[in-house]
């Protein structure tokens, strides 16, 4: 080879080098936490065809690859997209389009608000969600006096914030052909001298949601595509919407296809027959964005309403105990059909009584260590002999930290001293299992997972009450928190090796805050804004 051509090789090779191998995203000068086994922290990342190739080092990344697009985190911390492992991403769509009546301090300010939104809405159905009457002066649930009122002709149907009862007033009754004399299972009409007062609870509340026109297409559209917009400025990438009906599997499947709904859904479908004819004749469904292999199963009701099923009275209602949903015999009856159909199962189960019978089902019917990752939805209240049966049989339970925080207030009012103490006991439930998922619950509390991430750590609300956290011994450690909002969260959907975690060959779903809630102080917590959300390594928000 000659001089000249020794140096053309030679230029050509340096030339090549330089180029580097190609990326399409490089992110560098960063604090990245990538939630491995090892929870290491590095500076830097590339990402091509939506995935993650190398981590390292900004001068090795550097080094070795070249991209078209850029990130100069500029030393801010970088973690997986956060994950909810409890939702309800429809419902909250859904929300947004009704009136928001969480935060009213009154029944007189929930009718005001009502009053204002039918201004805009004057035909059709009044809905509204989020009223609490614990947050009242007077704590009494309210009757339907006012609506019948207010809107005489038009039905109206307003949810308490944990989805577990509701206020009706008399046209909506009656669309439902509601009386005084009617009996159910697993739910209360509330009438008074014989009298309705519009309150329903659990089950009664589905008997009138149900007479609602279901919403067209474009309306379905609206609700999901709102409800993304707000869930990706929160930073969150992955959301398990809890207790979903088949159609709109296909509808979400349709919205995915053409790329309007980016949010990757991990789908539960409720508990109906044609739920279960449907999943079991199609099989699971298992995209990039969508995985429907689980059902929703109710157990019982909420701890606010006093519909949660306890083994002993309420201590400030000695005379209720809540109930179950459903006979104990319809609960078996599906685990072992799900178990058959090898689903997962996922049930609701707030109150101590409702906790052991899903337990004890579980336990039979699964039969000892598994990887079903049944799930127990909330755990909210366990009896101090039941919490080894979520280890036995390697039960999942998935707790959202702000109940502990939303409920603080009067949780010992209505469960007492002692038994309050297995309430919201998140520590001892991570033990059982060594992992435990992490999830709001919205729109029942906030959309924000910075407050669940709060609530888990230091055990206080918004309001940074009380000074000295909430039953501290069941708070969580930040890196136990941020696994529970991250590959916890994956593991639970069976998704961890896809995502969860910034790991070579997973998904670069991402995201970037303003401050480390890792290393800052919890003050900065509640604060803390996120800059950038991406998905597959695509920017789907940013901070104007």
């Amino acid at each position: 080879m000659n001089k000249l051509n020794a140096t053309l090789l030679l230029c050509s090779m340096l030339l090549f080098s330089c180029m580097g191998k190609k990326a399409d995203l490089i992110v560098y000068n960063a604090k990245v936490y990538t939630v491995n086994d090892k929870f290491d922290t590095v500076e830097a990342f590339a990402v091509k065809d939506g995935k993650i190739i190398e981590l390292g080092s900004n001068a090795d990344i550097e080094k070795v690859y070249d991209a078209p697009e850029r990130i100069d985190a500029g030393g801010k911390a970088v973690y997986p997209g956060f994950i909810d492992a409890h939702a309800h991403f429809y419902g909250y769509g859904e929300s947004l389009q009704s009136a928001n009546l969480t935060g009213t301090k009154s029944w007189a300010e929930v009718c005001a608000k009502l009053e204002a939104f039918a201004k805009d809405h004057p035909e059709g159905w009044l809905i509204g969600r989020g009223w609490d009457q614990n947050d009242w002066s007077d704590k009494t649930f309210p009757d339907k006096a006012a609506l019948d009122r207010l809107f005489p002709n038009q039905p109206v149907l307003l949810t308490r914030i944990d989805g577990h009862a509701a206020i009706a007033n008399q046209k909506a009754l009656d669309a439902a052909g509601i009386k005084a004399s009617y009996e159910l299972t697993g739910g209360d009409i509330v009438a008074k001298n014989g009298k309705l007062t519009g309150l329903l609870i659990d089950n009664a509340v589905d008997l009138v949601s149900s007479k609602i026109p279901p919403a067209t297409a474009e309306q379905q559209e609206k609700i999901l595509l709102d409800a993304q917009k707000n869930c990706f400025a929160a930073g969150l990438t992955t959301i398990d919407d809890c207790g979903v009906d088949a159609p709109l599997v296909e509808f979400i499947e349709g919205l995915q296809a053409s790329n309007k709904l980016k949010m990757r859904l991990y789908l539960m479908l409720s508990d109906k027959k044609e739920n279960y004819d449907y999943l079991f004749k199609r099989g699971a469904v298992k995209t990039d964005r969508l995985n429907v292999r689980s059902f929703k199963v109710y157990a019982d009701g909420a701890l606010g309403s006093r519909g949660a099923c306890l083994l002993h009275p309420y201590s400030d209602m000695p005379g209720k105990q809540g109930f179950l949903l459903s006979k104990p015999e319809h609960f078996e009856e599906v685990a072992k059909k799900i178990a058959r159909n090898k689903f997962q199962m996922c049930t609701h189960a707030i109150g101590d009584s409702a906790n052991r019978a899903i337990l004890k089902i579980y336990n039979k019917v699964l039969g000892g260590t598994n990887d079903a990752r049944w799930r127990i939805e909330h755990a909210q209240v366990v009896a101090p002999e039941d919490f080894a049966l979520f280890g036995k049989a390697k039960i999942v339970p998935s707790v959202q930290p702000t109940h502990a925080t939303s409920d603080m207030y009067w949780a010992a009012e209505r469960l007492g001293n002692e038994r309050v103490k297995g309430a919201y006991a998140y520590k001892q439930l991570l033990k059982q299992n060594g992992w435990l998922p992490l999830g709001t619950d919205f729109p029942v509390e906030q959309i924000n997972p910075l407050f669940t991430f709060y609530a888990a750590t230091a055990r206080k609300d918004a309001a940074n009450y009380p000074a000295g956290g909430f039953q501290m011994e069941n708070a969580l450690t930040k890196e136990e928190a941020l696994r529970g909002m991250t590959i916890w969260a994956a593991k639970a959907n069976f998704e961890e090796k896809e995502k969860g975690s910034l790991e070579e060959g997973k998904f670069a779903d991402f995201i970037i805050l303003d401050h480390d809630i890792m290393s800052n102080d919890d003050a900065k917590i509640l604060n803390t804004q996120v800059l950038k959300t991406y998905i597959n390594g695509e920017k789907v928000y940013e901070k104007k």
